[in-house]
């Protein structure tokens, strides 16, 4: 098991966190979603029957793994905001988003920005067809989905990565607009 282990460690760690980077969008947090993964790893490598490829069976467990942090992150949002008084206290935020500080290339941004508005399925396949570079069989597999699932999905998030791209690029040309006019 040690080599097995060290195995899909070596070729596959890069691929795991990377994914579990888009999907989570904090780095800290995607590194102990990967340590969750591994530890998943040992306890159900016997289960695996190799009817995919382990890099398929790794991103599957580790959509899983960030499935179950947002549903943990969801009830531990609600019950702030139903103990936080918000006609008292305002909560102001002015430091820069991670997207911003990591990504230098306006258009990566601008694409990282608009997956905040897909769904968990179509962030999923986005990141695992462009960003990890998988085939749609392959996406199938991680995700145990049909191919055509996979397909529908991805034109559903790429219509919506394009959609609100153009309101992004649109809200920001009506900024520059308004700074322009008041200048």
């Amino acid at each position: 098991m040690d080599e097995t282990f060290q195995h899909l460690y070596d070729h596959y760690h890069h691929d795991v966190f990377q994914f579990l980077f888009y999907m989570v969008k904090n780095r800290e947090q995607a590194e102990d979603l990967t340590q969750e993964v591994y530890i998943r790893v040992l306890k159900s490598h016997q289960q695996f029957e190799g009817r995919s490829s382990e890099k398929t069976w790794l991103i599957s467990i580790a959509r899983h793994v960030a499935i179950d942090y947002f549903r943990k992150q969801k009830t531990l949002k609600q019950r702030i905001l139903d103990k936080f008084d918000w006609e008292k206290n305002q909560i102001k935020d002015s430091g820069q988003l991670p997207e911003e500080i990591a990504l230098q290339n306006e258009q990566i941004r601008l694409i990282y920005q608009a997956l905040d508005y897909c769904t968990v399925d179509q962030r999923s396949v986005v990141i695992l067809r462009y960003i990890q570079g998988l085939s749609i069989s392959e996406a199938a597999q991680a995700l145990d989905w049909t191919e055509s699932k996979v397909k529908t999905t991805q034109h559903r998030a790429v219509k919506s990565l394009k959609k609100k791209m153009e309101e992004i690029t649109t809200e920001k040309e009506g900024v520059k607009d308004e700074k322009i006019r008041m200048e």
